[in-house]
């Protein structure tokens, strides 16, 4: 095979990620029913089933090896940069913390990564509202998972998987004392929703509301970093 025609395959036939194969299989049977009972919906059954392996993708990413950066936990796009206090149920004190959030669409890529390596210290799971997850609001009344992380530096961090609209689903495999590394794997939200990072506050952002962001790869910060925080918004 041609290697641009390899390239364009890898693309389309990337791994799933664990959680989606019973809905893969679930859509996939339930396309088997629409066949036999009328044909044309069974074509909309495998535009479903296509569109739900689609969902669950998990392509490999490249993570930066280099100590001290904070890579981005979500795919999707920077919705808001705040300072604001870290969320109450992890005990981080009320002082403001830089807060970065991502919001992922339904087409975005939902698997979730740790934003740099250190020891989980702490996990909360709060039930709640729905909201439109690119609302502010959303990181007090919505359903969510906050895990907070010591870094082997001696930093501590948080960050928080957001329900919203559309999600309905949290899962974070992140486990009190369980040492991480940067850009591992440690959940999904099911469908679309909002990732933030909580950041010390002396710890400049380098990236911009409206920034396109890869998870497992995009630099959000730098904490051996001497630049300033990046201004304005992505075009």
């Amino acid at each position: 095979m041609p290697p641009q025609e390899e390239s364009m395959l890898q693309q389309f036939l990337v791994p799933l990620h664990p959680e989606g194969w019973r809905f893969v299989a679930l859509f996939a049977l339930v396309t088997l029913l629409l066949f036999w009972l009328w044909a044309p919906l069974g074509w909309i059954g495998v535009l479903a089933t296509a569109w739900c392996a689609f969902f669950f993708r998990d392509p490999p990413r490249v993570t930066p090896s280099r100590e001290g950066l904070v890579i981005s936990p979500a795919d999707g796009v920077v919705c808001m940069i705040a300072q604001v206090p870290p969320p109450p149920e992890l005990s981080m004190g009320d002082a403001p913390m830089t807060r970065i959030s991502v919001f992922m669409n339904v087409f975005n890529v939902h698997v979730n990564r740790i934003p740099i390596a250190g020891t989980i210290t702490d996990k909360v799971y709060i039930p709640g509202q729905f909201l439109n997850a690119s609302l502010d609001k959303a990181s007090v009344f919505n359903e969510r998972t906050a895990v907070r992380l010591h870094t082997e530096a001696g930093q501590d961090i948080a960050f928080v998987q957001i329900a919203g609209l559309v999600a309905r689903r949290i899962r974070c495999d992140a486990e009190r004392n369980q040492p991480v590394a940067t850009g591992q794997r440690f959940g999904l939200i099911r469908f679309g929703s909002r990732v933030d990072v909580y950041l010390p506050p002396e710890v400049a952002p380098l990236v911009v509301t409206g920034q396109t962001m890869i998870a497992g790869e995009t630099v959000l910060a730098d904490f051996n970093g001497k630049e300033p925080a990046r201004q304005g918004v992505a075009a």
